[in-house]
């Protein structure tokens, strides 16, 4: 038998290997902080980009001044409106604006893409006023044009003066209206292209040989201590009025984050959208609830049955430890309505926990109201033919095939006359 006093030194061996195999024994789970970091920014929200959940937010809806966030905005109407091999012709208004500016010079000729690099990596402003006037043929009907996008995407809480965020009292958005423009942007890869560029340089031009050498901003693409291997895209802000802005997006594992950090006073943006990115992915997933064209269910009511089937493939941000099931609400049908294979018939919505998400919902088979006059026959051909693979058109086929014995016949014809030709001939 041991003797602890005697043997002291076998006490904390043998403590530290009952630990070791209680630990192989009775393992624990590994668990991610449930509560989201704090932010320095007065205005925050994390959101998945696919479903648009928002996943943690503060203030989000309250605008400040973005300073040059803006410029993703300026850069979404650009993708939207131009090609980017086109050369634009620096305006003399573009030229020698204040703030940060790459001294492009009137008359320069530069694509639109150089443009692009150099706005988003150096936030350029004088290459932000050169594209607004190019887009929109004004600074003031490109700042119109950036306002009309706004409310397209149901942005409650911006408003534009301006294609590049100098400060303006007028001049504001929120962190979740700022996070939205940004969701619209990534969906063209160029952009993305474009901001994970970690440098670039415009070519030389008669005005300005040496060209314009430019360096991205963005810390999570560079390769120091705060490059972060899953950013796609990001935007820093900064003027004395505005204070600090940040919006960036994220994508792991085919999942999508975006971060917007507005007003900000002590710049600490990139370390907060480091820690809300970590954890947005490590408690959160993207999961593919229905796919399209799957029959989800059948809506039964006063003796109809009909299967409805997924027009789209559908999404949900769901906690990482979640194995719930949707639960389906439908809309009502129109019962006066004929419905053949295919057709829009109602919507639905799917709930797991607090995410809800809507479905539209196609009829996956035929539906005739009891009183409906029409011609059964027609709609159930069509109906096949909707379900079915694409055919070739049958009156094509069938000329064809008729002109080919058509051809036949006469070429059979002509040779029964050439033989009987032969055959005169021999008994003259």
């Amino acid at each position: 038998m041991i003797k602890w006093k005697q043997n002291t030194i076998f006490k904390p061996v043998a403590c530290f290997l009952i630990l070791c195999l209680s630990l192989f024994i009775f393992p624990t789970k590994i668990t991610y902080a449930e509560n989201p970091p704090s932010a320095a920014a007065d205005s925050v929200v994390l959101l998945d980009a696919t479903t648009g959940e928002i996943l943690y937010s503060r203030n989000m809806n309250t605008a400040y001044p973005p300073a040059s966030t803006t410029k993703v905005m300026t850069a979404l109407l650009t993708l939207e409106n131009c090609d980017l091999d086109e050369i634009v012709t620096i305006p003399e208004k573009a030229v020698g604006i204040e703030g940060s500016k790459i001294w492009i010079l009137k008359d320069e000729d530069i694509t639109v893409r150089n443009l692009l690099l150099a706005l988003m990596l150096e936030s350029a402003n004088d290459c932000a006023v050169a594209l607004a006037i190019h887009v929109g043929g004004s600074e003031e009907a490109f700042v119109k044009m950036m306002n009309d996008k706004a409310k397209e995407l149901g942005l409650k809480n911006t408003n534009f003066e301006n294609p590049h965020g100098l400060y303006n009292n007028k001049h504001k958005t929120s962190a979740y209206d700022l996070a939205q423009i940004m969701r619209e942007a990534v969906k063209y890869p160029e952009f993305v292209k474009i901001s994970t560029t970690v440098s670039a340089k415009v070519p030389g031009t008669t005005q300005v040989p040496k060209g314009h050498p430019l360096w991205n901003k963005n810390k999570l693409v560079q390769g120091g201590n705060l490059h972060y291997k899953y950013i796609e895209s990001g935007k820093t802000g900064y003027t004395t009025q505005s204070q600090h802005s940040y919006v960036a997006s994220a994508q792991k594992d085919g999942q999508r984050l975006i971060v917007a950090l507005v007003h900000d006073e002590i710049k600490n943006y990139f370390y907060d959208a480091i820690e809300l990115f970590n954890y947005g992915f490590d408690n959160y997933k993207l999961e593919k609830i229905y796919s399209a064209g799957e029959t989800i269910t059948t809506y039964e009511d006063e003796g109809i049955s009909m299967p409805l089937i997924a027009k789209d493939d559908v999404y949900m941000t769901l906690k990482k430890d979640s194995s719930a099931k949707p639960e389906l609400t439908l809309a009502d049908i129109d019962k006066n309505s004929v419905y053949i294979y295919g057709d829009e018939v109602t919507t639905g919505t799917a709930k797991i926990g607090k995410s809800t998400v809507d479905i539209t919902l196609l009829a996956g088979d035929e539906y005739f109201p009891p009183t409906a006059k029409i011609n059964k026959t027609y709609v159930e051909k069509t109906t096949a033919e909707t379900q079915s693979t694409p055919q070739y058109p049958v009156y094509p086929f069938v000329i064809t095939v008729l002109i080919i014995i058509m051809l036949i016949v006469i070429t059979r014809i002509i040779q029964i006359k050439k033989k009987s030709r032969k055959k005169n001939i021999f008994w003259d």
